[in-house]
């Protein structure tokens, strides 16, 4: 794509910073800075970072923006009233979900509270069968009776999610045209088909409702930061990332809210596929760890673990998205008692009042502030030396607590890291060890602005022997905004047995398929010649309940005569690698057709330059009394900058640089490779 303007710039807003990374297309370099997220009003401290690396706005080609708006309207409830469309007779299917427990052993566990309550169902009369066909019409007076109970009660979104919609979806668009009619473009309406035209009517549902639960949040938000920023001379069109690792405008974003509900923990991921290419290195545990949560992704063989399916706060939901495990542990995590033992997170101090060393009024102590008390973080140079922490507001703090359980300070404060080390070691297993994926065959990439601080010990934890920082890693998330593509997911139902005779009809589906990825494409202002469709089939054993995805190589290979053969073979061999069985004699189905248009943005590269290297370090900076596994010890400072391509440092040391602090601790080693990133070995020994 053609770019009007000089920089390529991509923001990430977090719930402490607020991050931005420019690209320069003239020199071929990056820029990056920070700023404390300003909850009041976010375009102001997107503004703030934004002086640091551009001249003006109009001097940007291209903006791509991860927002967790979405994401926090569903985790905070602070999602719009819904008005759910059902079909008459099924206006309980919402409610009475699975029917299964969250867990089988826990005593506790309470099911989730649906989003839209039973008062708020209206069953519409009109049916299609189970194959689309139309056993009676929409009830088009129910329909115009329940958008005036939308307008009498100021309902700002409605879902529509009528049985069998995803075979025909003649009924919900039907309904749309009435709706419109009556509450003219004020109302959000969310069609179920749109969102995922997929089989199993509650999980479709559960997808429709989540999408119009946050999208007048979504859009509200999308058209205000679209406005302040054009009023300051921006010109061209905002885009947005997606969930499932793609970016898409902001127009097509605020029509597919759902999309967007992971759009800022994604860039991480997608920074580590871009990462993983250029080291060579394929399969990588990223982990982004900033001041409020820690999030876990993998890439496996240079590729991204992107599903057709995920779970959030209990609600099932129908899209892609790249794989991630969040929890409620960062730089601004709360330490505190309970029932006499030490817990830490998932309540946040924020970027205001902050943790205490910030000396903006927080008084409870968090994991900076226990970095801060064993010496890992150094009070003048935080944040590029932007920001002073105050070790005495830290240690009173911690003090504190440490009082109330009748321990010292610092071993309070080593306490506080171990604990929220074994939160983040624990989140990592889930997405490995409990999925039967040995973390040792991964190198661990710590970014974020405390990952680095961490980084080395949960290697360690987990059996791992190298850890590699980025340059620039606490704005790595946004580095990666700027290293993915346009994505545009479409799905099909085509439920058949995989045989010669029934998959004779794949290759003309996966055509049309093909044309409305396109489609989408032309929207986004996509040369043709830089676009590629992938396809892939979600298969099953006949009378399984659930699929696997597999991959195809291309629409040449649905006309061969063997395709049937060959794509069930390659069915049971992925069951095969994930269930570690397979039952090759079992009849194989189809359920789903998937395609996948990706459209290429450029390239954001650093420009070439020579490299020279050499093994020889620059006399520290300093030396500082930090504590490790209890013991004080004197830990030598270096500044990453200074530090030449090739240069090794052996533990104890710290690494300062403007948006991370690196801790190699004693018994690790770290090298400055090639292209700047540095390698922690976290065992000399090994």
């Amino acid at each position: 794509m053609t770019l009007s303007g000089r920089y390529r710039v991509a923001l990430d807003i977090g719930g402490t910073f607020t991050d931005v990374v420019a690209y320069d297309e003239q020199t071929g370099t990056f820029s990056v800075a920070k700023s404390s997220t300003t909850d009041h009003d976010l375009v102001e401290g997107v503004l703030s970072a934004l002086d640091q690396v551009v001249d003006a706005p109009e001097a940007i080609g291209f903006l791509v923006h991860g927002t967790t708006q979405g994401l926090n309207a569903l985790l905070q409830r602070r999602g719009e009233r819904v008005l759910l469309l059902a079909t008459e007779g099924l206006g309980d299917v919402f409610h009475i979900a699975r029917g299964s427990r969250g867990s089988l052993y826990d005593l506790h566990y309470r099911k989730p509270t649906p989003l839209v309550p039973l008062s708020d169902i209206v069953e519409i009369g009109g049916r299609l069968d189970a194959r689309g066909t139309e056993l009676a019409p929409l009830d088009e007076q129910a329909l115009r009776k329940a958008a005036g109970r939308v307008r009498d009660a100021g309902i700002s979104a409605v879902a529509v999610a009528f049985l069998f919609s995803y075979l025909d979806p003649k009924h919900e668009l039907f309904a749309e045209r009435i709706l419109r009619e009556e509450l003219g473009d004020d109302v959000a309406i969310t069609l179920s088909h749109r969102i995922a035209r997929e089989w199993r009517e509650y999980e479709r549902t559960s997808s429709a409702v989540t999408d119009a639960y946050i999208a007048p949040t979504v859009r509200r938000y999308l058209r205000r930061f679209d406005e302040q920023l054009r009023g300051r001379g921006l010109d061209v069109p905002i885009h947005i990332m997606q969930s499932s690792g793609g970016v898409a405008t902001a127009a097509a974003a605020r029509e597919y809210a759902l999309s967007t509900l992971l759009s800022g923990p994604v860039g991480c991921t997608m920074g580590g596929v871009a990462l993983a290419k250029q080291l060579d290195r394929p399969n990588l545990v990223c982990v982004d760890m900033g001041g409020t949560s820690f999030d876990v992704s993998l890439v496996v063989d240079n590729e991204p673990e992107v599903v057709s399916e995920t779970q959030l706060e209990g609600f099932p939901l129908l899209l892609p998205v790249v794989e991630i495990h969040t929890v409620g542990a960062g730089g601004g995590s709360i330490a505190y008692a309970e029932g006499g033992g030490l817990r830490v997170g998932p309540a946040s101090a924020g970027a205001v009042p902050g943790p205490a060393c910030y000396g903006r009024g927080g008084t409870s102590p968090t994991v900076t502030d226990a970095n801060l008390v064993l010496g890992r973080l150094i009070p003048d140079s935080f944040s590029g030396g932007r920001m002073t922490l105050d070790r005495g507001l830290a240690e009173a703090a911690v003090s504190r607590l440490a009082d109330e359980l009748g321990m010292s300070t610092v071993q309070l404060a080593g306490g506080i890291v171990e604990v929220v080390n074994a939160t983040m070691a624990q989140a990592i297993r889930t997405l490995t060890v409990a999925r039967g994926i040995s973390p040792r065959d991964f190198s661990l990439v710590a970014v974020g602005g405390a990952g680095a601080l961490h980084a080395v010990h949960l290697a360690r934890e987990l059996d791992i022997a190298e850890v590699l920082v980025p340059p620039n890693a606490g704005t790595f998330s946004a580095w990666g905004m700027l290293s993915t593509d346009f994505r545009h997911d479409g799905s099909r139902p085509f439920l058949t047995t995989v045989d010669a005779g029934a998959m004779a009809k794949l290759p003309e589906m996966l055509a049309e398929m093909s044309v409305e990825g396109s489609q989408m494409l032309d929207a986004q202002g996509v040369e043709e010649s830089l676009r590629s469709v992938s396809y892939a089939l979600d298969l099953r054993y006949v009378d399984q309940a659930y699929t696997l995805t597999v991959p195809l190589t291309g629409m040449d290979e649905t006309r061969s005569p063997e395709f049937a053969a060959a794509i069930a073979q390659r069915f049971h061999d992925a069951h095969k690698r994930r269930y570690g069985h397979a039952n090759v004699g079992a009849p194989v189905e189809c359920v789903t057709i998937r395609a996948t248009a990706v459209g290429d943005i450029g390239s954001s590269r650093a420009a070439a330059a020579p490299v020279e290297t050499t093994r020889s370090v620059p006399a520290p900076a300093g030396t500082a009394e930090v504590v490790f596994d209890g013991v004080p010890m004197a830990t030598e400072i270096h500044h990453r900058d200074e530090l030449p391509l090739g240069a090794e440092v052996r533990g104890p040391a710290i690494v300062l640089e403007a948006t991370t602090t690196n801790v190699i601790p004693p018994g690790a080693a770290l090298r400055v490779d090639a292209s700047g990133t540095l390698v922690i070995n976290v065992r000399e020994d090994s």
